[in-house]
């Protein structure tokens, strides 16, 4: 990978992209709050079932393949998979996550380096809005990148995030969100392979209940 390649897909994958990532939990909040996350332990357990039962098999599959319909500049397929990650939010929270970062990535591209591709123009006007992975995808094909590395990018960059808020939420001390973070960081590239040859799909029910309470918890930091 060129440099100049790899150093755009590190910034996609940063904390400090302006999509705010950081203020969601993506329900480690609410599972904190039922009792399932309690320490450094479990906190990692909960995020490694995340990253294989609902990041592999969901968000990360629809990236594959929008990367795919981006180069191809087949805008009717990148409309399905839009749509596809809409109809599969199952609380009106996730639905809230995947539409403002993806509104928020597609503002960022308007005024990046490649303002003037008209692929930037086609996801801005995605109807409702443009979603989290669909818009990834088009930054990491802006970038250079193939599908294996935005893949890679995309997943560190929610395992961070996801850190972060477990810092937070549970509390962990910085030491631990790191052993955690390297946890995931292991995991990450064989959970990519397998979702770059998967189909989509959407099913994780206790972490949609966890969201719904979410919506009513007495005490919040995170709007997930």
């Amino acid at each position: 990978m060129q440099p100049p390649v790899l150093l755009a897909l590190m910034r996609l994958a940063s904390p400090s992209l302006p999509v705010g990532g950081f203020s969601y939990s993506e329900g480690l909040e609410s599972a904190v709050d039922a009792g399932h996350v309690h320490d450094e332990a479990s906190a990692g357990d909960w995020l490694l079932q995340q990253l294989d039962l609902v990041l592999a098999r969901s968000d990360a599959p629809v990236l594959a393949r929008a990367v795919a319909a981006w180069h191809d500049r087949d805008a009717t397929r990148v409309a399905e998979l839009n749509a596809w990650v809409l109809a599969t939010r199952e609380t009106a929270e996730m639905r809230l996550q995947a539409e403002q970062m993806g509104r928020s990535l597609a503002e960022w591209l308007k005024n990046g380096e490649q303002a003037a591709d008209p692929r930037i123009a086609q996801l801005a006007a995605l109807a409702p809005a443009p979603t989290w992975p669909v818009a990834f995808a088009l930054a990491g094909v802006l970038a250079g990148a193939d599908a294996h590395h935005t893949l890679l990018a995309f997943a560190f960059g929610w395992a961070e995030n996801l850190t972060q808020a477990a810092m937070k939420a549970v509390p962990l001390g910085q030491a631990a969100a790191q052993r955690m973070l390297a946890r995931l960081a292991a995991a990450i590239p064989a959970a990519c392979e397998r979702a770059a040859g998967a189909e989509p799909q959407a099913f994780a029910p206790l972490l949609a209940i966890l969201s719904a309470r979410h919506e009513a918890q007495y005490s919040r930091l995170f709007r997930s």
